[in-house]
C-alpha cells in the first residue's frame, strides 16, 4: 500500500493554475457571442472522454497511470461555469478538470513530455507553454489548448517518480437541457 501524500501547496497551486487557465481559455464563452450554443455532453461522457485523453497521453509518454485514487485529490472535479462577468447560469452547465498521476522515472520525464507536446501539436493543439529547465519547478511541463474545441491539457513532472496528466473541458451543457441566456 502506497503512503498517501497530503495535498501540498504546490499541488494546490498547479490545480488552481490549470483551472484558471481552463476558465480563461475556454470558460462559458464561445468565439461568437455570450449566448452562442454550448457543446453538449453529460458529466459521465465528459469524464469518459477526459479519461481517454489522459490514458492516451500516458501511452505517448510511456508512463503507467497509478491505479490508487486519493479521496483528497479526486480524478474528476466538476465545477459550475463562470462567465466573463462572474455570472453563473442555472441550466446545469459545467466544466471538468480531470487529473491523474502516472509512474515515470525522472530520467525519462523530459523525453516523455516532449513526445506528448509533439503529439498534441500534430493533433492541432496550440502549445500554450513548454519547458524543460532543471532550475524551475516543475522541471518539465507542457500546456496546450485546442483552438476549436477549447479543451486544455497539461502534463508536468510531479516528483522523481511521477508525472501529472490534466485534461480540462470548456463549458459544457448537459443533453436535454434548454440553454439559459445570460
Amino acid at each position: 500500500m502506497a503512503l498517501k501524500r497530503p495535498l501540498s501547496s504546490t499541488m494546490l497551486r498547479r490545480g488552481t493554475t490549470a483551472l484558471a487557465l481552463t476558465l480563461f481559455l475556454g470558460g462559458c464563452m464561445s468565439d461568437g457571442g455570450i449566448n452562442d450554443p454550448l457543446p453538449r455532453m453529460s458529466k459521465e461522457k465528459a469524464e469518459e472522454w477526459a479519461r481517454h485523453w489522459t490514458e492516451s497521453m500516458a501511452r505517448t509518454a510511456q508512463a503507467e497511470i497509478e491505479s490508487e485514487t486519493d479521496p483528497d485529490l479526486p480524478a474528476a472535479k466538476f465545477t459550475d461555469c463562470v462567465g466573463k462577468n462572474n455570472e453563473v447560469a442555472d441550466d446545469g452547465r459545467f466544466t471538468l478538470r480531470y487529473s491523474v498521476r502516472a509512474k515515470l522515472p525522472r530520467e525519462r520525464q523530459a523525453e516523455a513530455i516532449r513526445a506528448v507536446r509533439d503529439t498534441l501539436k500534430a493533433k492541432g493543439f496550440e502549445i500554450q507553454g513548454y519547458r524543460s529547465d532543471p532550475s524551475k519547478d516543475p522541471v518539465n511541463l507542457v500546456d496546450a489548448k485546442h483552438p476549436k474545441d477549447h479543451q486544455f491539457v497539461s502534463v508536468e513532472d510531479l516528483d522523481d517518480k511521477r508525472i501529472l496528466l490534466v485534461v480540462s473541458t470548456p463549458c459544457l451543457l448537459p443533453p436535454g437541457v434548454e440553454q439559459q441566456d445570460l
